[in-house]
């Protein structure tokens, strides 16, 4: 699995308008992709990580300050463009398989006391944020 983790002042997700899922303050927004071989364990590791790892200011996490996470799927983290002009998306888990482990990251963010926020999977959606900083780092389990 892999996620774009972004320090936020703030997060929107809207689908047809509608918003979908909203962070007010400070938080963090995380866009997560998954692979072929990914499985729920690599899911509650990354959950883990994302509630403890010390991104927000004064290096401290979102499980010290109980900041919340705007959680979005995105497939196209694992595309390829190395090689001429298009990307191809091989690498990214077909969405029966991407679904499934995409909730159980938010689940398993719940369970540990986390306040998410999600996307839609599947959905053509329009993400608005503020970075804070900027600040984005790549996270892989």
């Amino acid at each position: 699995m892999r996620a774009v983790v972004q320090r936020i002042d703030g997060a929107r997700v809207e689908v047809a308008g509608e918003t979908v899922g909203e962070v007010v303050g400070e938080g963090l927004c995380v866009l997560v992709g998954v692979t072929h071989d990914d499985t729920p364990q690599k899911a509650a590791q990354l959950a883990r990580k994302l509630w403890s790892v010390r991104l927000l200011q004064g290096e401290k996490s979102c499980s010290d300050t109980s900041a919340p996470l705007l959680v979005i799927s995105q497939f196209t983290l694992y595309g390829d463009a190395r090689k001429g002009r298009r990307p191809t998306w091989n690498a990214a888990a077909p969405g029966p398989v991407a679904e499934p482990l995409v909730d159980e990251v938010v689940d398993q963010l719940r369970a540990l006391g986390a306040h998410v926020e999600t996307g839609r999977f599947g959905a053509d959606m329009k993400v608005s944020l503020t970075n804070d900083g900027p600040f984005t780092v790549l996270v892989e389990v």
